[in-house]
Formats: C-alpha cells, sequence, structure tokens
C-alpha cells in the first residue's frame, strides 16, 4: 500500500464484499472499503437529491434498539430504509424483553428469524459484540460508549464535500479523548491517510489500545496522530476542528467536575486563531453553546454540522446498502 491514499476508488481493483458483515468500528474495515462506502454515499445522495427512486432494499427490515435515547440515528436510520425501499422496527428497550432481563444472546437469535439487519445504540460495546457474535444478520453499532462509527463515516463524507480529499488533511479533536467520537475519528482518519490531534487534559486522554491500533494503521497510509493535553498544539494548522459534549449519557453526575476539568479546551473563536484559515467546525450535535463550543463558532461561516448532520442519512444508507444488498 502507498503511503498516501487517494480519494479515488476507482484505484480498487473491484467492489468489496461487505454483504452480511457487521458494521461495529472502523478499525474492522480495510481502506477501500471505507472509501467505497463513501463513494457508494455519495451516489446515494445524488439520486436522493434528483428525487430518483432508489429501492435497492425492497421487502428487508431494519430492526433498530435503543438503550439509549437519540434523535439523528432513530431518525436517519428509518428514513434511510423508506427511501431505500424497505421498513424499519423501533425497539425501545422499554418495549421488548431485552430491557426485562432476556439475555442479548436470546435477543440475537430471536430477532435473526424476524429481521434482515440489527442496529443498536447503547452503553457497553461488549453488548454490541455479543449481540452480533450470536446474530445471523447483521449488527451495526449506532453508538457506544466507545465507538460511533456511522457518525465518523457522516463526518468523512462532510469533509470530503468541502475539501475535496482527505487524505494528508489535519484533524483536530478537542475535549473529551477518551470519548466515543475520539476513538472513531482517530480511527477513520488512520484508515483514510488523515492526521489527527487529539487535546485532552489528564484522566480524559483515548483508549490506549484503541490508540495503539491506530498508530499502526497510520504508519501504512502516512497518517500521524498526536495526543497531547495542549490546545494550542493540537489546532495549529488544522483544516478541520471538531468537539463532543462534554458529559455524555451516563456522566451526568459528573457535569459539574467536567465543565472545570475541561474549560481550557472549549472551541472558541481565540483558540480558533490557531487553525487555518478556512478550516470546518464539526460537532455530533446536539451541542450545548457556551460549553464545549461557543455560538460565534458553531453558528458562524466555518461551522458546516448542518450538512453533517445530514450526511448521517446518506452515509448510514451506503452501509446498508452494502451490507444487505
Amino acid at each position: 500500500m502507498s503511503n498516501v491514499i487517494k480519494w479515488n476508488t476507482k484505484g480498487v481493483s473491484k467492489q468489496p464484499q461487505l454483504k452480511g458483515k457487521d458494521f461495529l468500528s472502523l478499525s474492522d474495515f480495510h481502506t477501500d472499503e471505507i472509501l467505497y462506502l463513501l463513494e457508494e454515499a455519495k451516489e446515494l445522495k445524488s439520486l436522493q437529491k434528483q428525487g430518483k427512486p432508489h429501492p435497492y432494499l425492497s421487502g428487508k427490515v431494519l430492526g433498530m434498539i435503543f438503550e439509549k435515547s437519540s434523535t439523528r440515528t432513530r431518525v436517519s436510520f428509518e428514513v434511510g430504509m423508506l427511501q431505500l425501499g424497505g421498513h424499519a422496527i423501533f425497539l425501545s428497550s422499554r418495549d421488548i424483553q431485552l430491557g426485562r432481563g432476556e439475555s442479548i444472546s436470546d435477543t440475537a437469535k430471536v430477532l435473526s428469524r424476524y429481521i434482515d439487519c440489527m442496529m443498536i445504540r447503547t452503553f457497553s460495546h461488549d453488548s454490541v459484540k455479543e449481540l452480533a457474535e450470536h446474530a445471523t444478520v447483521p449488527v451495526i453499532n449506532g453508538l457506544t460508549d466507545l465507538h460511533h462509527p456511522t457518525q465518523v463515516m457522516a463526518d468523512l463524507l462532510t469533509i470530503q464535500e468541502h475539501k475535496g480529499k482527505l487524505a494528508g488533511l489535519k484533524m483536530c479533536y478537542l475535549g473529551d479523548g477518551n470519548n466515543n467520537m475520539a476513538h472513531s475519528l482517530m480511527e477513520g482518519a488512520a484508515k483514510v491517510g488523515m492526521h489527527i490531534s487529539i487535546a485532552s487534559p489528564p484522566g480524559y486522554l483515548p483508549d490506549g489500545k484503541i490508540t495503539e491500533k491506530a498508530i499502526e494503521t497510520g504508519k501504512l497510509t502516512g497518517s500521524k496522530i498526536l495526543i497531547t493535553h495542549n490546545p494550542v498544539e493540537a489546532i495549529k494548522d488544522a483544516d478541520i476542528v471538531v468537539t463532543d459534549v462534554w458529559t455524555s449519557m451516563g456522566q451526568e453526575a459528573e457535569t459539574e467536575k467536567r465543565l472545570k476539568d475541561l474549560a481550557a479546551y472549549q472551541v472558541n473563536t481565540e483558540l480558533c486563531q490557531h487553525a487555518k484559515q478556512n478550516f470546518i467546525f464539526l460537532h455530533c450535535l446536539p451541542a450545548h453553546r457556551g460549553e464545549e463550543v461557543t455560538a460565534e463558532i458553531i453558528d458562524g461561516p466555518h461551522s458546516v454540522v448542518f450538512d453533517e448532520a445530514e450526511n448521517r442519512l446518506h452515509a448510514q444508507k451506503a452501509i446498508l446498502k452494502l451490507l444487505l444488498e
């Protein structure tokens, strides 16, 4: 593999065979598979914008298991399946036996007999892995405390649209590095040859194993990974600036401490002066203006957060199509 990955999937010798695979983390996929998914997302987005029907998944059913609440994940997956000609079923943990003590393995085996694919949004990544282990249909990770791969596919699509490429760009993530977004962004950047810097205070650094694996991947793609406590060092000459909420679901009791610990990592006008003049700002939403980011940035000319939110739909449609078609 060359040291620089070009954004041109025509260089891929053939379409990657993704049918039947699980989509649990970006580290599970090769560079050409991720690039092909992004190219497929661009094609599906074009069809949708032109109003052209694309019922590739006619008759297919997606079961969506939610143990964490959601706006973008639920709506984008449900609308995506409808636009692909299929159907989506919302399965709250309050409404299925999984929330009343049924084992994950039994749930996986039963649902596999009814539906064609499962998407789960939950807390523990081990739960998603267990679901996938016992399911006989593809399982998609809609979010865990450790990874958020579908969001990062949308982020990569958004960056490519606004910057025209991925390889060689510098992405900066500021805030809680021991976070599903930081982890998946690091994995995604390493796969496509982007450089990434993560600035977090002591006690908030990314998971060591995920970091080590991303660094090894980066050696193949030319991706450089920097983990630092210094936000100015991280954001210097960045093409893309990213952050996430400082208190995620399940961490509410730590809110006061987190606000204090992470205050120096707020994305604001002063800090962004160290990024490139034409940087773009990403945030997976929901955002807390005045905490992790100021209104001047998220509502300003550098922000592409709503393009990013829309691209959840198109990226996830590509994932669904290639896993199920």
